[in-house]
């Protein structure tokens, strides 16, 4: 399993979750920290924006306490939104549909190879596409919220 991690500009991080392990609130928080310092990492001058959207990080189920708790330390906010709304998740409606078509009659003969696949796709994405990603959530989560979560795009 991999957890992509996007802005508008690309990819920040994947990471690859150990075959057999499970995403706890020691993963999470994990995770957390290592957007926070990749974000800082990329924009040293500019000062943090405070909130996160459901796209690059939903609330952590309650199994999840440190993430919970990672998250205020990091001083971030979730922006509110439904539950388990895939039209609010960009992976969702921008990156994996298009990665869903690059993958049909690949046949890779390591996790290294596919791992390289993977990185390598999202490499060759342009900037306009990952920023069109973004700029057409606020659209999706106003319209979801005016729905009360039932919006779904066809």
């Amino acid at each position: 399993m991999a957890s992509v991690l996007s802005d508008a500009e690309g990819i920040l991080f994947i990471d690859y979750l150990e075959k057999g392990k499970t995403i706890i609130g020691e993963y999470y928080s994990s995770l957390l920290t290592r957007l926070d310092e990749k974000i800082c990492e990329k924009s040293p001058g500019l000062q943090k924006k405070n909130n996160l959207s459901s796209g690059q990080c939903t609330r952590p189920p309650k199994c999840f306490g440190s993430g919970e708790g990672k998250l205020r330390d990091l001083h971030y906010e979730l922006l509110e939104h439904p539950p388990y709304s895939p039209d609010l998740a960009p992976s969702d409606f921008c990156l994996f549909p298009k990665h869903k078509l690059f993958l049909p009659g690949q046949c890779f003969s390591s996790n290294q190879e596919a791992t390289t696949a993977v990185e390598g796709y999202f490499a060759d994405l342009t900037k306009n596409y990952y920023r069109d990603g973004i700029m057409a959530l606020e659209h999706r989560w106003n319209k979801c919220i005016s729905l009360k979560g039932d919006y779904v795009q066809k």
